[in-house]
């Protein structure tokens, strides 16, 4: 059994739907929970969780105010020592086709999602490699990964999400700092226009948590895309094909075109340890052979 009995975390958006889920299942476990949203359901979660016999805290406030993450941050240490448990919940919704969607809510959704989680995690990263120690979950979207019509503000933010874990994991590795995502799959009050209410029903807030749960335990992975909803888990890769070398350079577009089954062809197909395993990649087809210490 996952003992998180010492540990002390933060969740965000955690007033209500996936957020207070997954701070209820933390808090059973044997966190310190501090429960951020901006309503009333920061001090209902966190009431709940103490009259339960846990312990628990409301930070009200919005994740895109830096100097209210920072207030929340300093208070949980002050109050309780250290933190261990970041969870990256709150967000928005602003949803509408990219003709139609102003920029100033596309701005306000990447500011939530993307800069909120930005903001959360800058605020705990000095604690966490000080300690040694840290767990930090970032809520992406297969709206992110995949795509979704009338999405396209929420999708970049996600997907943006996916590039700050991927970074991270590879920064907070010396540390014991594990950062990954969830990609969850859940009938809150985001969803309620989206499905029938005979599919919402399956789709249990509480049943994606076991995976946040995982995600932030002792012995969780990192740098992994978990999908999670209705009882099913999934991971999700990010993977680069073999592809083609043509060696007329530069080389055509025509050419590129013709050989475009053969760029697709996902046989052989890999997940990329960093960044830079693209150069190294395209180098050894032209020839050139990369060692590890020669691509640092």
């Amino acid at each position: 059994m996952i003992d998180l009995k010492g540990r002390v975390a933060i969740v965000t958006g955690a007033g209500a739907g996936l957020g207070r889920c997954h701070a209820l299942l933390l808090a059973q476990h044997g966190a310190q929970v501090v429960v951020n949203d901006l309503g009333d359901g920061a001090e209902s979660v966190a009431n709940e969780i103490n009259d339960a016999g846990g312990t628990a805290r409301a930070a009200r406030g919005s994740v895109s105010d830096l100097a209210f993450v920072q207030q929340m941050v300093e208070s949980t240490l002050t109050n309780w020592g250290r933190i261990d448990i970041l969870v990256n919940n709150a967000g928005i919704l602003r949803d509408k086709s990219f003709a139609k969607m102003s920029l100033d809510d596309f701005r306000l959704v990447i500011e939530v999602h993307l800069m909120g989680a930005a903001n959360c995690t800058k605020a705990v990263w000095e604690t966490m490699r000080a300690q040694g120690y840290g767990r930090i979950v970032m809520t992406t979207s297969s709206s992110g990964l995949y795509g979704n019509f009338g999405q396209a503000n929420y999708a970049a933010a996600k997907m943006g999400l996916v590039g700050l874990m991927q970074t991270l994991a590879l920064e907070g590795v010396k540390y014991d700092i594990r950062v990954n995502c969830i990609a969850p799959t859940a009938a809150t009050q985001m969803m309620e226009d989206i499905l029938p209410q005979a599919q919402l029903a399956m789709l249990r807030p509480e049943l994606v948590s076991p995976a946040v749960l995982a995600l932030v335990s002792e012995h969780a992975p990192t740098r992994a895309i978990v999908c999670a909803g209705g009882g099913g888990f999934e991971l999700a890769n990010i993977t680069l094909t073999q592809g083609v070398y043509l060696p007329q350079q530069p080389a055509s577009a025509d050419d590129l075109l013709a050989q475009w089954a053969k760029v697709t062809d996902r046989q052989g197909e890999f997940v990329p340890a960093q960044g830079f395993d693209q150069s190294r990649h395209e180098l050894k087809k032209a020839g050139f052979f990369m060692t590890e210490t020669t691509a640092t």
